[in-house]
């Protein structure tokens, strides 16, 4: 483990880290305000010491309190543990963040993931339009704490369910699937 990286990045990245840098064991994170992303980013991943050059994914984090997160998780050749950098802070209301494809074309990807499930907008994204899970027209955010089905089986026990109805095909004899109407005659 590299003691010497979480007292760099907190000399060079002090401005903007809204908590101490974390690390302990192979466990490494840093959160900074969403609009320093781009500064924040460029450092780890140009800084010859640093050499931040993979990001294994990116993700919405909704914490059910007043702020929402994007959590990067970020891969170096120069040492043997990831760093997981942390956006926090970011509005419910109109949760926004500097897009990160400037330097990871594959961001694209998973920011468009992040705006389907949590409605997070990536400001510089280049194909914010596009949306993978839900249809145009469509503005709901699974992933959100406040995100409630219609009918939510879990306060209504049963509901959408009649007695006595099958969703699935009829089985006959052995599991096979047998159509409706067809008996088959008793074994004798």
């Amino acid at each position: 483990m590299d003691r010497t990286l979480k007292a760099r990045l907190e000399a060079r990245l002090s401005d903007h880290l809204r908590a101490p840098v974390y690390q302990r064991h192979d466990r490494r994170r840093s959160a900074y305000e969403p609009g320093s992303v781009p500064e924040y980013c460029r450092t780890l991943h140009d800084a010859l010491d640093l050499r931040f050059e993979i990001l294994a994914d990116l993700a919405g984090v909704d914490t059910g309190a007043l702020a929402m997160q994007v959590v990067y998780h970020l891969w170096s050749p120069m040492t043997s543990t990831g760093w997981r950098v942390i956006a926090d802070g970011i509005s419910r209301d109109d949760p926004r963040a500097p897009s990160a494809t400037f330097l990871w074309i594959g961001a694209e990807w998973l920011e468009r993931e992040a705006y389907d499930m949590y409605g997070i907008v990536f400001e510089g994204q280049p194909r914010p339009a596009a949306d993978l899970h839900a249809g145009p027209t469509t503005r709901v955010f699974p992933l959100r704490k406040d995100f409630l089905l219609p009918d939510d089986a879990a306060r209504s026990p049963g509901a959408g369910v009649r007695r006595g109805t099958s969703s699935g095909p009829r089985l006959g004899r052995g599991g096979r699937s047998q159509p409706a109407g067809i008996r088959r005659a008793p074994a004798s």
